[in-house]
């Protein structure tokens, strides 16, 4: 590879050139030469110098305009520019200095000072070089590690929720079927609530809250949670206490997402018309999460075994059931999103072991 620093001479006489060339080289550096400023420009971008000595007063595209452009592009805006004129105005310095230019020699130029004025622009342009290279490496690194801090939170999201799951088998530890309904349930409720359009972060907390909608049941005593058949009026009492149970399991963090968990676990059993439990809330009353998670909640049980019915639904007479309970027990536009997402509703409903990964957001 070669490193030898290449100086960049454009001048439109070729004496001027002849003359440059001979004093650089014998300096030690390579040397490149262009006669007017759409050779230098193309030239700088094919064979970027370390240093540019620019002549001013040339045809068509003079020094002021090859500078300007120079400086504009990101490619070559860190090669320093010496402005070669025999105009020693101060407005043309002036100028010079706004279009970019980095230093000045008079023409004649003096040996030692052209010297001393490539040495020292050649170790800026080193520098230069260096903090650029630095930066590429720096940003890659922050790249690198930005790939890994995601999929390192990516992983902790999944064993959050795989812990979640296992914990939530708690409130009904003798309930076989458990563990499978809170997966489904949570991923039903998060393919409704995509296909509401609620927001990317919404969708993932219904993906982590919903299994928590049930937690109450773990203060329901055996006898009347796994009774097999109807429960009297009594029982019945006692099993809706489990959203109440549930919330105050639940209540006092300061986490969002536990929140959420919160609002679900005590309004998943309200119906749109009112007629619901625990509060008998009516309509938009009813907490949105709450309206989704009841419809993921009510189609995971009507499709699965329950002590207390004899067989589960088939798809079609879950389905069914779903949409004539439109705007009674379900909110309408809810039901409606439910039906948008069918497709998927089937997809975890026949894979039974539902995988996080197979459900992006």
């Amino acid at each position: 590879m070669d490193t030898k620093v290449k100086i960049l001479v454009v001048d439109d006489e070729d004496r001027n050139l002849r003359l440059m060339k001979l004093l650089l080289t014998s300096f030690g550096y390579d040397v490149l030469t262009a006669s007017n400023g759409e050779e230098a420009l193309e030239m700088a971008h094919d064979i970027p110098p370390d240093v540019i000595l620019l002549d001013i007063m040339m045809p068509k595209m003079d020094g002021f305009e090859v500078a300007k452009q120079l400086k504009r592009e990101e490619e070559t805006k860190i090669i320093p520019i010496v402005m070669v004129t025999a105009l020693n105005e101060v407005e043309d310095r002036v100028k010079a200095l706004e279009v970019g230019a980095d230093d000045f020699l008079s023409k004649p130029v003096d040996k030692t000072e052209l010297k001393a004025r490539v040495q020292s622009l050649v170790k800026v342009k080193a520098y230069n070089d260096h903090m650029r290279n630095y930066q590429k490496e720096l940003e890659a690194e922050v790249a690198k590690r930005t790939i890994q801090l995601r999929q390192a939170l990516k992983k902790l999201k999944e064993v959050s929720l795989e812990s979640i799951f296992h914990l939530c088998r708690a409130a009904e530890y003798k309930d076989e079927n458990t563990g499978d309904h809170i997966k489904r349930m949570s991923h039903y409720a998060s393919a409704v609530a995509r296909k509401m359009g609620l927001n990317k972060q919404t969708v993932e907390d219904l993906l982590y809250t919903a299994p928590m909608h049930d937690a109450g049941k773990i203060g329901i005593p055996d006898h009347i949670l796994l009774k097999p058949g109807k429960l009297n009026d009594k029982e019945w009492q006692t099993m809706k206490q489990h959203t109440i149970v549930g919330a105050q399991i639940l209540a006092g963090s300061g986490a969002k997402f536990i929140k959420l968990a919160e609002t679900i676990a005590l309004t998943h059993h309200e119906r749109w018309d009112g007629s619901g439990y625990p509060k008998g809330l009516k309509g938009s009353k009813i907490p949105l999460i709450g309206r989704i998670a009841a419809i993921a909640d009510v189609f995971d049980a009507l499709t699965s075994k329950r002590p207390y019915r004899m067989k589960p639904f088939s798809l079609k007479e879950a389905f069914n059931y779903i949409k004539e309970a439109r705007g009674r027990h379900f909110d309408p536009g809810v039901v409606d999103a439910f039906f948008a997402a069918k497709d998927e509703i089937v997809l975890i409903k026949e894979n039974i072991e539902v995988n996080v990964k197979e459900f992006h957001f």
